[in-house]
């Protein structure tokens, strides 16, 4: 990267753009990133340190880590959750922060479906099954914090009731997010977790009108959608992978484009703030048999013309150059940033200034603590550029 600036090479990410209700000042969005800083699944002031650090090194959107709608088990033993009121008062200490910062913060709900185990302490303490759409395990998994590290396990399948009684949970803990002063909230539906396992036909072989035709497959995300839509009208967002791989789901192409293609109009037609398309990456892919479980094939080219209506973010791997090169053709609204973001809590000053990006990334202290008495390393020592 030049020592130029960056703003003169990349004009257009430095645009504000409309999100929802919102203004934001430029299109760098930061992604969400599972960190496990949690104190349990509570948000601490650490959490709020690593935040306003991005928000005040030029970020124009935060979406924050994944937070669990219920207490039911995760694959991330720290990770936070917003379904109580002790939860949502630690949430809003941290949207407080990022508002005085002047910057605008989304929560991404989730639910992990078959990625959590039922020896997880939070699981047990749920008294409920691990559920899915299917009685059918994820391969691989590795639960660190369980004797053994065991993998994943098979679910119990979802009934009726209880479908929409996790439908009643995402839309409580959008409820939850509003009281804690979020800009909007943003539907985890990527990464194969529970609303992934719905659409794809090979984690969803149900019969009913959750399970079968992409109609169906595709009920449950768009459910979840429609009810946070009555809690944050305008400033509801979400995040897509269709090329799969991670946490074993994928289809054939043929199957991909039908479920996503159908999936993503009927989104858009809600009136989303915008959708977040992860594109392919080998990080992603799962190779099991020999088959990987990741269909690779151009995101944007295939899919792209099935939304009209909400703004494009593109998420995974996505440069400033790509972002620049892609908004001024008109084929994005913006970019979310991961990984750099993570290790450059300047990330957007820097690219702004042309400053490089030469943080080294703490690999081991990416998603856990190094221990009871420090959190902080690899979460918020990651040094700002010098001047």
């Amino acid at each position: 990267m030049t020592t130029t600036s960056g703003s003169s090479n990349y004009p257009d990410l430095f645009t504000p753009i409309q999100v929802g209700t919102h203004t934001i000042q430029n299109r760098i969005g930061m992604s969400a990133l599972t960190r496990n800083r949690a104190d349990g699944t509570y948000p601490t002031d650490l959490m709020k340190e690593y935040y306003l650090q991005r928000v005040q090194g030029g970020t124009g959107l935060i979406v924050t880590e994944g937070i669990l709608v219920s207490r039911q088990g995760t694959e991330w033993q720290n990770a936070p959750g917003i379904w109580n009121q002790q939860r949502v008062v630690g949430w809003k200490n941290i949207t407080d922060a990022v508002h005085l910062a002047e910057g605008k913060i989304l929560a991404q709900l989730w639910h992990p479906g078959r990625t959590s185990h039922p020896d997880a302490p939070q699981q047990k303490l749920a008294g409920v099954p691990v559920y899915a759409p299917s009685a059918i395990a994820a391969r691989g998994g590795i639960f660190r914090f369980l004797p053994g590290e065991p993998g994943y396990v098979a679910p119990t399948e979802l009934d009726e009731t209880t479908i929409w009684k996790i439908i009643g949970q995402f839309k409580q803990a959008a409820i939850n997010a509003k009281a804690a002063g979020f800009d909007g909230v943003e539907l985890q539906g990527a990464n194969g977790l529970l609303v992934a396992q719905f659409l794809d036909n090979t984690s969803n072989t149900r019969s009913d009108k959750w399970g079968g035709s992409v109609e169906n497959r595709a009920r449950f995300g768009l459910e979840v959608l429609k009810s946070f839509k009555e809690v944050f009208g305008e400033n509801v967002g979400m995040k897509i992978s269709p090329c799969g791989g991670y946490n074993d789901v994928g289809m054939p192409l043929s199957d991909t484009l039908e479920t996503f293609s159908y999936f993503l109009r009927e989104a858009d037609r809600l009136g989303l703030a915008y959708i977040t398309l992860v594109r392919y990456h080998p990080n992603f892919d799962m190779v099991f048999d020999g088959v990987n479980r990741s269909t690779n094939f151009d995101v944007l080219d295939s899919l792209r013309s099935s939304i009209t209506n909400s703004k494009v973010f593109l998420n995974a791997g996505v440069t400033p150059e790509e972002g620049q090169q892609l908004i001024s053709e008109g084929k994005i609204d913006g970019i979310m940033v991961g990984f750099n973001m993570i290790t450059h809590p300047d990330y957007v000053k820097r690219v702004k200034t042309g400053r490089p990006l030469n943080n080294a990334p703490n690999f081991p202290l990416l998603q856990r603590n190094v221990s009871d008495e420090d959190w902080h390393s690899g979460y918020t020592d990651y040094p700002l550029a010098k001047c």
